[in-house]
Order: C-alpha cells, then sequence, then structure tokens
C-alpha cells in the first residue's frame, strides 16, 4: 500500500486540474456544426445553444467546490464530501455519454428549425471540448474513487486553523486581570471579556 502522505498531493492534483478541465470544457459547445468556421454560418445564434450541455459545467462546478473543502477539513465531514465528489464524477460521466448520444441529433434538429441558410445538407460533429470533458470525467472517477479509499489516511489541517472560540482552550479563574493580562489576551486571538 502506497504512503499516505505520497498519495494525497498526486491524486488531489489530479483531481483539482480534472474539475477545472471540465469546468472550462463544460461551458463551451460539446457538438457543433459540421462547417462552422465561426460565427457566419449561424449569424442569428440560433443554434449555438443545442450542443452545449449546462449539466457537465455544474457537476464540474460541484466537483472544484468539494476539493476545495477536502483539502480544509477533517474526519467525518471529509469521507462524506469524498463520497459526493466520486457521486459528482461519475455525474460528469454519465453527462459525458448522454451528450454523444443526444446533442448531435439536437444540434441538427435546432439548425433546420432554425432554417440557417446552406448550401448543402446540415450536419454536427464533436468538438475538442467534449473530448476534453470526456478525459477530464475520466480523471475524476479515478482520482474520487482514489480519494475515497484513501481519504481517511491523508494528512489534516492542524487545529491551529480552526476558527477561534472552537478548540478547546483552558479556563482560567477569574479575577481582575490588568491592562496587561488584557493585551495578552487579545494578542493570543481570544476574547478578554468571555
Amino acid at each position: 500500500m502506497p504512503e499516505p502522505l505520497a498519495t494525497f498531493g498526486p491524486v488531489a492534483a489530479l483531481g483539482l486540474a480534472a474539475a477545472a478541465l471540465a469546468a472550462v470544457a463544460g461551458s463551451r459547445p460539446w457538438v457543433v456544426d459540421s462547417q462552422a468556421d465561426g460565427p457566419a454560418s449561424d449569424p442569428l445564434g440560433l443554434v449555438a445553444d443545442a450542443g452545449e450541455m449546462p449539466l457537465g459545467l455544474a457537476l464540474a462546478l460541484v466537483l472544484l467546490a468539494c476539493w476545495g473543502v477536502l483539502l480544509v477539513t477533517r474526519g467525518a465531514v471529509r469521507r462524506v464530501v469524498a463520497g459526493l465528489a466520486l457521486l459528482a464524477a461519475l455525474g460528469l460521466a454519465v453527462t459525458v455519454v448522454v451528450a454523444f448520444l443526444t446533442l448531435p441529433d439536437q444540434v441538427l434538429a435546432a439548425q433546420q428549425e432554425a432554417a440557417v441558410p446552406r448550401d448543402d445538407v446540415f450536419g454536427s460533429r464533436i468538438s475538442g471540448w467534449y473530448v476534453a470533458a470526456a478525459v477530464s470525467a475520466l480523471a475524476s472517477v479515478a482520482a474520487t474513487v482514489l480519494t475515497v479509499r484513501w481519504v481517511g489516511q491523508w494528512p489534516e489541517m492542524g487545529s491551529r486553523y480552526d476558527a477561534p472560540g472552537t478548540r478547546d482552550e483552558q479556563e482560567t479563574p477569574r479575577e481582575d486581570p490588568s491592562s496587561l493580562d488584557l493585551w495578552k489576551t487579545i494578542d493570543e486571538g481570544r476574547d478578554p471579556t468571555v
């Protein structure tokens, strides 16, 4: 079994990079007009939205948020978020498959409905953004499966990063504090009025 610290960095980097790539790819059209060289083939922009898959972008943003939370949490919360990240990655993979099966037909239907003037037949093709989304979905699934497996062994942030008041602080007896004691208490990040 690999060393926990040795797996943390590469898996987290792979997961973050895959989620970021999926977010960028999810904001672009996955299927485009087969003859489109630019906006001239669809001057009214009627067909542009047909080749997009907004669910891919939404799931990629959920993945990014999960990775951010995984980096700063501990214990049971971290395990739950790892499971949520796995579900989002699996959802992204399913979205990529569904897009491959449905988006080309949606683009063709939108072209015919918009009656975009053309010299020849309508057509559609998979864009490079779809390929990027597919690769990032596979990488996200791999990274989140490894995360669910190893998250309990990964290093966690120390308690010094917790919000003031959440740590167990020693109770001191109530006495009239001097102004020097008050300043020391403030410097330590504690509330002197408590």
